[in-house]
């Protein structure tokens, strides 16, 4: 089932994130990050395991621009929809909020490009750039994400 996470979840997000970002498939958050963001996150609990099994969240970048980001579901649980219904939870939400430009910095380009978004420079997203690219790591110069955008 799909949820807007909730405060008893934050470790548990930070946790699978950090797992991910471990096998090299997302940037790790913070804690600290993630208590901040946590409206931004949606989980899929799964009720028989009473557990979360996949996060993702929608941030808010600028008037005209979302980013699906920290999208993660667990190994036994991929290939069965759930990344699919959190991402369209999310662009649902951006739409309510009348964000009809929605990028994600990605290493799973094909999983984006089956769900209609196209790939970008990310010199196309400088308000992305300017709110976090700045204090990553990777920047400017060893960055490997791939932008992906969908306009609605």
């Amino acid at each position: 089932m799909l949820r807007k996470a909730r405060i008893g979840d934050v470790k548990t997000i930070h946790r699978l994130i950090n797992l991910s970002a471990g096998k090299g498939e997302m940037l790790p958050r913070s804690l600290m990050d993630i208590y901040n963001s946590v409206r931004d996150f949606i989980v899929y609990f799964d009720e028989d395991e009473q557990r979360i099994v996949g996060v993702c969240a929608m941030n808010i970048i600028w008037e005209n621009l979302a980013e699906i980001r920290s999208l993660y579901v667990d190994d036994a649980y991929r290939k069965k929809g759930i990344g699919r219904k959190l991402v369209e939870f999310c662009i649902s939400e951006a739409i309510t909020l009348e964000l009809f430009r929605i990028f994600s910095l990605t290493y799973k380009k094909e999983f984006f490009a089956r769900l209609n978004f196209k790939e970008v420079d990310r010199s196309t997203l400088p308000e992305k750039i300017w709110a976090d690219c700045f204090r990553c790591s990777k920047y400017p110069d060893y960055c490997d994400e791939v932008a992906m955008i969908i306009e609605l």
